[in-house]
């Protein structure tokens, strides 16, 4: 690579990062304040809640990566054109399409880190997500572990505990069950724990009471008991088997769709290879914002005013981009041989820049003069 290569690439690459750590984070944060809300107001820990956000960002950074491309691309050609760089590197015999060979070499960069993103972390990251979810929506001890609070996991069931030691003991536990029409059972235990079986969890009293009242007959039963099992499998829903929803799947198993991933997925075959090929399409994506990004601003030239009328021309190119790539999924997905539509928005991102470059080589006309009176 030239000197000018080298320069123009490092501005791309340092703005670039600014932006994506700046729009990652944005982003990230948004999507932080709901989970922590959910997480934490259901018992769990801010270590589960700093894993839940860990395993977001893959699938943040790479709907983050095309915008920040383009931004990038479009800061530095403005900067560049205002400072007379280019105009200067134009004088001295480089084209248009010699100025746009770093930023080809910047979008590619950019689609390396989004195909390894897209066909490796993102999947995993979705696989451990769904993991530790189911992991945590049978975690009874999280959403049960909490003193001084009337809790209602189900209908029916009230749960109070005055507190819980260090040890995880549960101190003076109430229990009401109203689940069965005219048969109230109350339970008070001293002391309880919480205990996992093969059969789902249990409830372990300890020197309690044990209050049956039929409504019928108005009678009341009261039974002490030293220890006492309380089976809680009812109020938790059965972990039944994981069924991995197409974004946790490898690229290679959407590309060659069985019939037991279809059963599994619930996705027919042209949506699986749709999202097998759009793995691929999508990094392009990244490729063409940079591109469009670039060679609009080359279109205008040099004003006090700045280059704001072009930027707002590339914005609008790079969004009827994404309306095409919005058009071909809904299309795609229809038919087996759809999956070709995958690469029709990049293809088009990509045509796009090749003519705006193409524009800027062919000579201005210049008005002619006013006849002089």
């Amino acid at each position: 690579m030239s000197r000018f290569d080298k320069y123009l690439l490092s501005q791309l690459l340092a703005l670039f990062g600014f932006f994506s750590l700046v729009l990652v984070a944005v982003y990230w944060i948004n999507r932080a304040v709901g989970l922590f809300d959910q997480l934490i107001g259901d018992g769990q820990s801010a270590l589960v809640f700093l894993q839940f956000s860990l395993l977001t960002l893959p699938n943040v950074i790479r709907l983050v990566l095309p915008v920040s491309a383009f931004v990038a691309a479009v800061y530095i050609a403005n900067r560049l054109t205002a400072e007379s760089e280019l105009v200067v590197m134009q004088a001295t015999g480089f084209s248009s399409f010699r100025l746009a060979r770093p930023v080809l070499v910047f979008g590619g960069i950019v689609a390396v880190m989004m195909l390894i993103l897209m066909n490796w972390l993102v999947p995993a990251s979705r696989t451990t997500l769904e993991t530790r979810s189911a992991e945590i929506s049978q975690d009874v001890t999280a959403q049960f572990m909490k003193d001084g609070t009337f809790l209602h996991p189900s209908s029916g069931i009230t749960i109070y505990i005055r507190q819980i030691n260090e040890r995880g003991e549960l101190l003076d536990l109430f229990l009401a069950d109203d689940r069965k029409a005219g048969n109230r059972a109350t339970y008070t235990a001293r002391r309880a724990l919480f205990l996992r079986s093969d059969t789902g969890p249990k409830l372990l009293m300890f020197d309690g009471i044990m209050q049956m009242l039929d409504d019928k007959s108005a009678r009341l039963a009261v039974t002490r008991f030293s220890d006492f099992t309380y089976d809680m499998a009812d109020m938790i829903a059965p972990a039944g088997a994981h069924s991995r929803s197409r974004a946790e799947l490898g690229t290679l198993e959407l590309l060659q769709p069985t019939a037991a991933l279809m059963a599994e997925t619930g996705d027919s075959k042209a949506v699986l290879l749709f999202e097998g090929h759009s793995r691929f399409s999508q990094p392009l994506l990244a490729v063409a914002a940079a591109l469009i990004g670039f060679s609009s601003l080359l279109l205008g030239a040099f004003s006090r005013f700045g280059l704001w009328r072009q930027i707002v021309f590339a914005t609008v190119l790079l969004l009827i981009v994404q309306s095409v790539s919005t058009v071909t999924t809904s299309l795609g997905v229809q038919s087996e041989h759809g999956w070709l539509l995958a690469y029709l928005a990049p293809l088009f991102g990509l045509a796009v820049g090749v003519f705006e470059l193409w524009l800027t080589q062919r000579p201005r006309r210049i008005g002619k003069p006013e006849a002089l009176a």
